[in-house]
Parts: C-alpha cells; sequence; structure tokens
C-alpha cells in the first residue's frame, strides 16, 4: 500500500518519469552501500532483538511519512528524505529477516517449503494492498495509506515480541570486522553456485525489476487510467507471485531448484518483453502475472539453494549479499529507467529490460552443470539425497550442456 501511495504522490507532485527513478534510487541506494556490513552485523548479533528494533524505526518513519502528507507539507526533498530512512533500514532488516527463517526451521528439509510459505504471505499482502492502496488514494489521498502503515507495525512487533525461540548464540570471533568481511565475500567467489545465483540476482534487479517504477507512467499514459488502474497493474504483480509462491510450497524438495530458476528467469524476460508491447488493461494485467510468477519462482528458489547450502557461521554475510544483489543495482536500474524512458519511452525501457534478462537465463542455464557438480556433495552431506542416488543426478548432468 505504501509502495503505490509513493509512486502516485512523485507522479502527483510532478508528472516526472525521471523523479519516479530518483526516488526509487533513493530508497535502495542504502542496501547496495550497507548491505556486506549488515551482513556482518546479523552474524555476531541476535537476529530476533535486530527485527524488533528495525520494525519500530520503520514505525516512526512511516509515521513521519504520514504526518507531512496529511497535513500538506510533504515536498520531493522531504520524500526523498524519508526514502533513504527507510532504505537505511531495510539494509539491516532485510538480511536479519532471511537469516532469520533458518532458526525458526528445526528440520532443514523443510527450509524450501518454509520459505515459499513465507513469500505467499508476503506476496499476499502485495496482492490486496495495492488493490486497497488504489482505492484509498482516489478517496482519501495517499496520506491515509501511510498512516494504515504506521499502525500496522505495531502488530508486526507485538508478534515478535511473542515469538519464543531458542537463542541465538553467535560464536565470538577475535578476527577483525574488515577481515570478517572479506572472508564472507570470499566464500561467495569461491563458490560457483553461490556466485551464478547472486549474479543471475544482480543481472534481473538491473535490468528487469525497475519495471515496477514505471508502472505510474505505464497506468497513466498508456493505459489511460488513474490510481485505481495501477492498483489493479501491482495487485496483478502481486497475483502472479502469489501463483509461484504457492507452487512452490508443493514442492518436496531443493533438487531440482537450479532448473527452476532457470525457467522462472526465462518466464520474466518473456511476460517483460510481451508487456512491453501491450496497450490494453486486461492484457496488460496478464502479462504482469506471468512475469511476476516468474520473477518470484526465481527469487524463492535462489533463496533456498542458498539458505540450504550456506555455512551457519556466513549466513548473515552470504544472505546480506543475497539482498545487495537484489536491492544493490535496483537503484541504479531506477535511474537508467528514468533515462531511457525519458530518451526512448517506457515500452521501449521494458523491451530492452526484458531482452537483457533473457539473456542471463540463457548464461545460468550453461551454468548448470558446475553448479550440480559443487553442491552435489553438500545435499550428500545434508542427507538431503543419498549416495544410491548419486549416480542418477550425474546421469542428469549429462544431459545438460557444458559449462
Amino acid at each position: 500500500m505504501t509502495h503505490i501511495a509513493t509512486s502516485w504522490l512523485v507522479y502527483r507532485l510532478t508528472g516526472s518519469a525521471l523523479l519516479l527513478g530518483v526516488v526509487g534510487f533513493s530508497g535502495q541506494m542504502p542496501a547496495f552501500l550497507l548491505s556486506p556490513l549488515a551482513g556482518l552485523i546479523v552474524d555476531r548479533h541476535s537476529r530476533h532483538r535486530m527485527l524488533i528494533m528495525t520494525q519500530g524505526l520503520a514505525m516512526v518513519q512511516s509515521f513521519a511519512l504520514a504526518f507531512l502528507t496529511l497535513s500538506d507539507r510533504i515536498t520531493i526533498p522531504w520524500l526523498l528524505v524519508l526514502c533513504v530512512f527507510q532504505g537505511l533500514i531495510n539494509a539491516f532488516d532485510m538480511p536479519c529477516r532471511q537469516a532469520f527463517v533458518v532458526e525458526l526451521v528445526e528440520d532443514k528439509k523443510d527450509l524450501g517449503n518454509a520459505i515459499a510459505l513465507n513469500s505467499s504471505m508476503f506476496n499476499l499482502a502485495r496482492l490486496i494492498g495495492p488493490a486497497v492502496g488504489g482505492i484509498l488514494i482516489a478517496a482519501v489521498g495517499e496520506g491515509w495509506c501511510f498512516l494504515l502503515d504506521a499502525v500496522s507495525y505495531s502488530a508486526v512487533i507485538t508478534a515478535l515480541l511473542a515469538m519464543t525461540i531458542k537463542a541465538h548464540s553467535p560464536a565470538r570471533r577475535i578476527d577483525s570486522a574488515i577481515s570478517q568481511l572479506k572472508e564472507g565475500v570470499a566464500y561467495v567467489v569461491q563458490s560457483k553456485p553461490i556466485r551464478s545465483i547472486i549474479g543471475l540476482l544482480a543481472l534481473v534487479s538491473l535490468m528487469g525489476l525497475p519495471y515496477t517504477v514505471l508502472m505510474p507512467i505505464f497506468a497513466g499514459k498508456i493505459l489511460g487510467g488513474g490510481p485505481h488502474t495501477l492498483g489493479f497493474l501491482m495487485a496483478a504483480i502481486g497475483t502472479g507471485a502469489l501463483i509461484g509462491a504457492f507452487w512452490l510450497m508443493g514442492r518436496k524438495t531443493v533438487l531440482g531448484l537450479d532448473r527452476v530458476i532457470t525457467a522462472g528467469s526465462a518466464l520474466f524476460a518473456a511476460g517483460l518483453i510481451a508487456f512491453s508491447f501491450s496497450h490494453t488493461l486486461l492484457l496488460s494485467l496478464a502479462l504482469l502475472v506471468v512475469s511476476s510468477c516468474g520473477f518470484m519462482v526465481l527469487m524463492a528458489s535462489s533463496n533456498t539453494i542458498l539458505q540450504t547450502i550456506v555455512d551457519d557461521d556466513k549466513r548473515g554475510r552470504v544472505m546480506s549479499l543475497f539482498i545487495m544483489a537484489f536491492m544493490g543495482p535496483a537503484p541504479f536500474g531506477s535511474l537508467l529507467a528514468g533515462f531511457l524512458s525519458h530518451a526512448i519511452g517506457v515500452p521501449a525501457t521494458l523491451l530492452f529490460g526484458g531482452i537483457c534478462c533473457a539473456g542471463g537465463a540463457v548464461w545460468f542455464y550453461r551454468q548448470l552443470p558446475g553448479i550440480r557438480k559443487a553442491t552435489r556433495p553438500i545435499y550428500l552431506r545434508l542427507g538431503i539425497i543419498q549416495e544410491i542416488a548419486s549416480g542418477l543426478e550425474t546421469a542428469a548432468e549429462l544431459s545438460l550442456p557444458e559449462d
């Protein structure tokens, strides 16, 4: 609800695609700058207490945004400041939340289903929120969306305080913070599965994900609608993501998710390319469902594989780099999308992004033999596959292209 309200507020105040990109950049840039540091802190401290702190600060930010908007004091500079503040909070909240999920799951075999369930709840909110947000914006304005968001944090904080979990006891380290940061980066670089997944996510985030920033322009100028139309488009994105999450919830094992990542990225690219040619609302909604389903499958499958194969003492740092790959390129992508939209138009910008993502899907497919070779010993050690299945796994790789 807040996302759609912020986008529409910028569009109402300025009507500028470029400023939509700038505001998106301001909210996402802190994740790029601070994620490695945030991952180190997540590995060193209680993730439960850190989440309570980040959610409390997010509540303060939403109340400030609501006050300024409802009192008609909101300006683009104020909006940029508050978006940067929220970005700072998210830089610590997101890797902490991803690492915290593992603490709630006792059996690692259930991890994929738990991540998919977590994603389905998130995307159910993405389905309902934009539709409600569009109605509220049209009826009473953006400020009430921000106020409802602020109040909702009380439920989140209450739920966190009510949790009884096994205390997280980070291993005491005598290494310097710089040494531990280098250790985390080296761990990612030396692992073919981790670096390939993070590389693909970075490309998709840079070239494909900024399509959401351009939705107000698409809704207003190309489809000739208003906040209701934007709400429908964002709800379609949530619907597709929810479908992808529900499908992943039905999977019984992490095995085969590497191919699912390839399929998800290809589906996202195809949907985005087709969406760039659409000028009718119903077709646009259908194509957004397809593309967002592919993106959710890509994201959740990548998350599941990483959470499964990473060492526990490096989880926070790896997940911070995962978030950095997802959120870090996004601000640059938002700026790039804003400039390209101003120069060549929104449809051509989306088409270009979709083609780049399709290229990423082909590249990742060619990495599959090496990825499977690296993950098989880990799956054997964890008991996810048995020795007797190893020969079958190897045989399956023979049908894949050479790296």
